[in-house]
């Protein structure tokens, strides 16, 4: 028998709060998967970063595929933009799908493997621009969604007393992975190997998803570790602040449930707003760095520090909202990463490049530390049970937001790039406005700490 067959036979029992909250306790990691619940962690962090290229490092790619196939830049732009759609579009059906239990995690991860291949396959070989639409805009995008909606609720699942933190590094790797195929896309591919790049990369990444998502394991519904009471104060200090400024949803609320309480729709509002700067970042910091003047190599490194900021920035503000609370960290995020956009432009003006790879550091953090932040709120706001499709539903304002580099190249077009950035610096602190008016369902909203329920009973 092998490692994954082994998971021993432990009993539980379903304890309930004075909201009517059901928490299964009594068994262990090791009890329901036969390892440590760490792996749900770092198998979900490889998995991200076998798909992070694709968007990240996609920009680095952008002369070269205009080069080989003659694409048009508009037109390889849009391919981002749907690709940015398809992953965003597939988040709520793939979240139905995982919690009614006709897609397991393990082949979601698959499916998301195959659709990573495909699209790189596309890039290299496909005749016309429109093939590569479907290979790579669709097919891609749709593996990557599976992937990322898997990955990020998983580690959720496993870790309801301390998502922040873990959510937030798991996130990262979505940005981590991009950074060595920033350097290759844009610094060693060239028309005369293109294909051979973009086939090896395409193997070896879809090789990561398919073996990280090979081990991936749901807990049963309702499941809270043995080791922390869900009904009194946990002894573990980290435990015990991050459930003081994150107390747990009143209740496993049902995707309308969810959606009836109003938080959806502004959580979604400024996920579309937020996300939307940040793939507009990613697309254009590479033009706006040379038509500053700054040499090729260095923009290329400015963006692989964005990419590494960025992946760093969702497990550090993941952490900080364990200790301060989801949601004062994510108006600090709006902020920084509206004020970022501001900084890019001066750096840029006055031609300074230290300043150009700070601001650009501090972008790609704020960029990077929005999702871990909805991520984890929702699930805090909603419960674990139905996170998948919750989250999907807050998730799919990519839809809207996945044309930051469609629309981003005709706004650069018709006001220049300090019109652009200017106005992508404004949406980003509009929406930490209206995120002023997010708190959680059924909890008074003058309360931030919530003294821990009683029990009524236990079944």
């Amino acid at each position: 028998m092998t490692t994954t067959d082994v998971t021993r036979v432990a009993s539980y029992r379903e304890v309930t709060d004075r909201n009517g909250r059901v928490y299964r306790v009594g068994e262990s990691d090791i009890d329901i998967m036969g390892r440590k619940r760490k792996w749900m962690v770092i198998l979900p962090w490889i998995g991200m970063m076998g798909i992070s290229s694709a968007e990240y490092a996609f920009a680095s790619a952008e002369d070269t595929l205009h080069e080989a196939h003659h694409w048009s830049s508009g037109s390889i732009y849009w391919m981002m933009t749907a690709w940015v759609f398809c992953q965003a579009a597939v988040a709520f059906p793939a979240g139905r799908l995982r919690e009614s239990g006709k897609l397991p995690a393990r082949w979601a991860m698959m499916l998301g493997s195959v659709g990573t291949l495909l699209g790189y396959l596309s890039l290299a070989f496909a005749p016309h621009v429109s093939l590569a639409f479907i290979g790579f805009g669709v097919f891609s995008g749709m593996g990557a969604g599976m992937v990322y909606a898997t990955c990020v609720n998983m580690v959720g699942k496993w870790y309801p007393e301390r998502r922040g933190g873990k959510t937030g590094f798991v996130n990262g790797g979505f940005a981590y992975g991009s950074v060595p195929f920033v350097f290759i896309f844009h610094g060693y591919m060239d028309g005369t190997n293109f294909r051979w790049v973009l086939v090896s990369a395409g193997v070896f990444l879809a090789g990561m998803v398919a073996l990280a998502g090979f081990y991936f394991r749901d807990p049963p519904k309702n499941w809270w570790p043995a080791a922390i009471d869900p009904l009194n104060p946990p002894d573990d200090p980290r435990a015990r602040r991050s459930l003081e400024k994150n107390p747990p949803a009143v209740k496993q609320y049902s995707p309308m449930e969810a959606w009836k309480t109003g938080r959806v729709a502004l959580m979604w509002f400024c996920l579309a707003c937020t996300s939307g700067v940040n793939i507009f970042g990613i697309a254009f910091q590479v033009d706006i760095g040379e038509e500053a003047g700054f040499a090729a190599g260095i923009v290329a490194a400015a963006m692989s520090l964005k990419a590494i900021v960025n992946g760093t920035g969702r497990g550090v503000i993941g952490w900080l909202s364990d200790l301060y609370g989801r949601k004062q960290c994510l108006l600090y995020v709006c902020a920084i990463l509206g004020l970022a956009q501001f900084g890019i432009i001066w750096a840029a003006e006055i031609k300074n490049l230290p300043l150009f790879l700070i601001f650009s550091a501090i972008s790609g953090f704020g960029g990077g530390a929005i999702f871990p932040m909805f991520a984890a709120l929702t699930a805090d706001y909603f419960g674990e049970n139905n996170n998948a499709t919750n989250y999907g539903m807050v998730y799919s304002s990519k839809l809207v937001s996945g044309l930051g580099a469609g629309m981003g190249s005709v706004v650069v077009g018709v006001w220049g790039y300090n019109g652009a950035f200017s106005l992508a610096g404004s949406i980003s602190i509009f929406a930490g406005f209206v995120a002023l008016f997010l708190h959680p369902p059924g909890r008074s909203k003058d309360k931030r700490v919530t003294p821990n329920p009683r029990p009524l009973g236990e079944g």
